[in-house]
């Protein structure tokens, strides 16, 4: 990982494995790779500010403090305390 970020040709080659993959053009599974992590690392929960965790299978962004699970549609995070979902308590967040 460490040699992923220091090394451009690390990450292409991992952009280029997954979209090989995942049957994307390379360019446009690193924008989507880039966009993703630079996303996350700039949203945070609006209630606490804490980090969050994307769970690509609901398409929801989770906020493990507050148990909250904030949902993306049409690829746009809908961070409004009034649409997210409450976590059930047996509800696991990984």
């Amino acid at each position: 990982r460490k040699a992923a970020l220091t090394n451009p040709s690390a990450v292409q080659l991992g952009a280029t494995s997954a979209a090989r993959r995942h049957g994307m053009s390379y360019a446009a599974k690193l924008k989507e790779y880039v966009m993703d992590k630079k996303l996350l690392d700039v949203l945070v929960c609006p209630i606490c500010k804490g980090p969050l965790v994307y769970r690509k299978s609901a398409n929801e962004l989770i906020c493990k403090g507050d148990r909250l699970a904030y949902p993306i549609r049409d690829d746009i995070p809908i961070m409004l305390e009034e649409e997210a979902r409450e976590l059930p308590a047996d509800e696991e967040v990984e």
